[in-house]
């Protein structure tokens, strides 16, 4: 049976100890057999946020819920549009914050982390998908009538071998049909076991030899935007994730959010 594990997000290495044992036996003229055992433990409950541009290296990526067990969401991403975003009349295109971390760690593309310690290597599938429109019900517009939001960029990155990657959706994924699953990664039997970052964009070193999709965010008037969240670093945008809006639909100057569903799923 196919097993979900489901988390909402309102918008807004493994260690291990081993034990070797070796039964004694007494030398004597007759042939005789022994026996050799080992066994290890491990806890693999709390593998910790990594650095989807260094893996080996755990971040503070600050507060994100997360699932439970050997098949596991260690942490999603928050997309959030801080900028200045004025009223218009024609098509726009916003760009998301980029992550940021409360440690030494510069801006990285948005990930989502997944973790398989099942130990069977049985595969996995990442989707998906928006429940509502972008929306203030306080407002009399009320809603956001024909905003996308838009992935692109994806690649995925660990200290497990490349070989056991899960394969990812090298097209831009345009959620515009409200409601729809999406498939964002499948790891079929086989993959996907460890860690594994998702990343959507990445700085100008990311490893996988995307283009850089970072850009300091910065005001009217020149100035950097802050993010108090994260010790008032310096705000970045990334293209890799867009909102765009149609010039007709009515907007108040007000803040506008969604709900969206990260599912996890076993392979049947």
């Amino acid at each position: 049976m196919k097993r979900s594990l489901i988390y909402i997000m309102v918008f807004l290495c493994t260690g291990s100890a081993a034990c070797f044992l070796a039964e004694q036996v007494e030398a004597t003229d007759d042939d005789v057999a022994g026996s050799g055992h080992i066994t290890f433990t491990g806890d693999y409950s709390d593998v910790g946020v990594r650095d989807p541009e260094n893996p080996s290296t755990e971040v503070d990526a600050g507060n994100s819920p997360s699932t439970q067990g050997k098949l596991r969401i260690d942490f999603v991403p928050q997309f959030q549009f801080t900028s200045v975003n004025k009223i218009s009349d024609k098509d726009m295109t916003y760009s998301v914050n980029a992550q940021l971390f409360n440690d030494e760690t510069e801006a990285r593309g948005n990930f989502i982390q997944i973790s398989d310690y099942r130990g069977a290597m049985l595969g996995w599938t990442l989707q998906l998908r928006q429940e509502m429109q972008f929306q203030n019900a306080q407002t009399a517009n009320s809603q956001l009538d024909g905003a996308v939001l838009s992935l692109d960029y994806s690649w995925t990155n660990s200290t497990q071998d490349a070989a056991l990657s899960p394969t990812i959706s090298k097209e831009v994924i345009h959620l515009d049909n409200i409601g729809a699953t999406y498939n964002l990664a499948e790891a079929s039997p086989g993959t996907g076991a460890g860690t594994w970052s998702i990343s959507f964009g990445g700085s100008a070193d990311n490893p996988a030899g995307i283009a850089e999709t970072l850009t300091p965010k910065v005001d009217q008037n020149g100035h950097a935007m802050l993010d108090a969240a994260y010790g008032n670093k310096q705000m970045h945008e990334n293209s890799a994730i867009t909102l765009s809006v149609p010039g007709g639909t009515k907007k108040d100057p007000v803040s506008y959010s969604t709900v969206l569903t990260w599912i996890l799923a076993e392979l049947p």
